[in-house]
C-alpha cells in the first residue's frame, strides 16, 4: 500500500518537477537617421531627404529637440529652428514603416 501511495504522489508531482519556465526578453535598439527636413508636422511626423531617398518618421509621445552640443530647445525655439530645409539627425526605434522618433538634433548650435 505504501508503494502505491508513493507511486501516485510521484506521478502527481512529476509534471511540476520537469516543467519548463520560459522567459521573453525584448530589446529596443535606437538608431540614428539624418537628412534635410522636407515635411514637418509638429507632434505627428517628420520627413527627411536622406541619401537613400525620403524617409518618414513618426513622433513618439515625448520628443526632445536639442542642438548638436546637447542644449535642449524650448517650444518657441523649436517652432523657429525646426522647418523645411534644415539639416537634422533623429534618434528612432522601429523598423520598416514603423519608425518612432524620440530625439531630434539640429545640426547647428
Amino acid at each position: 500500500m505504501k508503494k502505491v501511495l508513493l507511486s501516485i504522489a510521484l506521478a502527481a508531482a512529476a509534471p511540476f518537477a520537469w516543467a519548463q519556465v520560459s522567459e521573453t526578453t525584448t530589446t529596443t535598439t535606437t538608431t540614428e537617421g539624418n537628412g534635410t527636413i522636407t515635411e514637418f508636422t509638429p507632434g505627428s511626423a517628420i520627413v527627411l531627404k536622406e541619401s537613400s531617398g525620403p524617409r518618414r518618421y513618426r513622433f513618439g509621445k515625448t520628443v526632445t529637440y536639442v542642438t548638436r552640443s546637447g542644449k535642449v530647445l524650448d517650444e518657441d525655439t523649436v517652432t523657429t529652428k525646426i522647418k523645411v530645409g534644415v539639416p537634422v539627425r533623429v534618434h528612432y526605434t522601429g523598423t520598416g514603416d514603423d519608425l518612432m522618433v524620440d530625439r531630434v538634433i539640429v545640426d547647428e548650435d
